[in-house]
């Protein structure tokens, strides 16, 4: 019996060795694909698995790190856990942290600007509990390192051109992101896109990126529609009354954000000619010379459409300018901030301009009810129509505590 089992052993090691000779010289090699067709889906499905297990390591290690791009490039350390948040000198990203939690609990403080906006918006309204962030850390864009340190932050936001702050927050230890509003040519849609994804980097547990783009996409795509079929001279010539005191006059030029919106609703920028970046300081001379039919004055200043009908700032005479004529001045939008800038209200400032600027386009928009539906569809929130409707209707005081460019 001993010996019939060896002779089968050794039977069957002979028929196993030929059969691999077989397949090296060709002869059975579909099943030797099969097996490499399938080591290789194995493989890569342990990569994918590997990529999901990265991607969600903040909820998988509360404990730990990850690792952040910054919009100036910096490969920024943070943890994976953050619960105390300061944001320097981009003022609109406290509104866009807010309501990308739907909350402020975690905003522990922020610059003055962002304050005077939440006070006097809707920001403060919605969550009060931002109302306690402090303020006194910074000055204009000089930021006090010692009373940051006293907020113990997890992460702090500033401006990606202010390089000098971000090195001061390196060297203290803090984990900084930069932020940048004019590092998509002043597309305010796709910075808040941009801005979205950048969050969702340090928060993927709280994805907004795709509904925030679809939405904020279709929304350009609808006025781009309406407005194509305009001829150069039925294109209104917009004025962006950016910062106005008794003795300054900015607007947009070419590099700035009311260049933008201009292109998006198909208005012309009247400050169009002027190449600096940001905003440009300009007098009642060049505003002459252009004539604008419409003005949009932003909440960077405490103006509203009587100082200019009534010529109440200054010594400067806006009788002679077409839009003071036809009573075509407007105070723009105020939601969670300042709407000239990039902010969660970009979408519905896009169809409220080209609303106010081509009324017969878009009589069929009702503009209180995109902005709840837009809050819903998007954030979640649900806003009265009283609600929706002071975002049209800022205070004077919304213009308050302004200091630096547009950040």
């Amino acid at each position: 019996m001993k010996k019939l089992l060896a002779i089968i052993l050794v039977l069957a090691t002979v028929l196993s060795l030929a059969a691999c000779s077989s397949d090296e010289k060709g002869g059975t090699n579909d099943n030797v694909n099969s097996v490499t067709k399938a080591e290789t889906k194995v493989d890569t499905t342990a990569d994918t698995t590997a990529n999901t297990t990265a991607a969600a390591t903040p909820a998988a290690d509360p404990s730990g790190t990850h690792i952040v791009t910054d919009h100036a490039g910096n490969q920024v350390e943070v943890p994976n856990t953050v619960n105390r948040i300061v944001v320097a000198d981009i003022y609109p990203m406290a509104s866009v942290l807010t309501v990308f939690f739907d909350s402020a609990e975690k905003i522990v403080g922020m610059a003055p600007p962002c304050m005077s906006a939440a006070k006097n918006g809707l920001l403060g309204e919605l969550y009060p509990e931002i109302l306690n962030a402090k303020t006194d850390f910074i000055d204009g864009t000089n930021v006090n390192i010692e009373e940051l340190l006293k907020l113990n932050p997890d992460v702090v936001f500033y401006s990606a051109g202010s390089k000098e702050e971000g090195e001061l927050l390196r060297n203290a230890g803090i984990p900084a992101i930069a932020i940048s509003p004019g590092k998509w040519g002043y597309d305010a849609i796709e910075t808040l896109n941009q801005w979205i994804e950048t969050l969702v980097q340090i928060f993927p547990e709280n994805n907004k990126s795709k509904i925030v783009r679809d939405y904020s996409e279709k929304t350009y795509k609808l006025v781009q529609e309406r407005v194509a079929g305009l001829k150069d001279e039925e294109k209104v010539k917009a004025f962006f009354l950016f910062q106005y005191s008794d003795s300054n006059i900015m607007t947009s030029g070419k590099k700035f954000f009311g260049q933008w919106w201009c292109d998006a609703i198909g208005a012309v920028n009247a400050g169009e000619e002027l190449e600096n970046d940001n905003s440009v300081a300009v007098n009642m001379e060049q505003i002459y010379a252009w004539n604008p039919e419409l003005i949009f004055i932003t909440n960077f200043n405490t103006a509203k459409p009587e100082d200019l009908y009534n010529n109440t700032i200054g010594n400067y005479d806006w009788s002679e300018i077409e839009a003071i004529k036809n009573k075509e001045v407007y105070k723009m939008p105020l939601g969670m901030y300042r709407s000239y800038t990039c902010g969660v209200d970009t979408p519905v400032t896009l169809l409220w301009l080209a609303k106010t600027t081509y009324p017969s386009l878009f009589e069929d928009i009702d503009i209180t009810a995109e902005t709840k539906k837009y809050y819903s569809e998007v954030f979640g929130i649900t806003l009265t129509d009283e609600q929706a409707n002071k975002i049209f209707s800022p205070v004077t005081a919304a213009g308050t505590g302004f200091v630096g460019n547009g950040k």
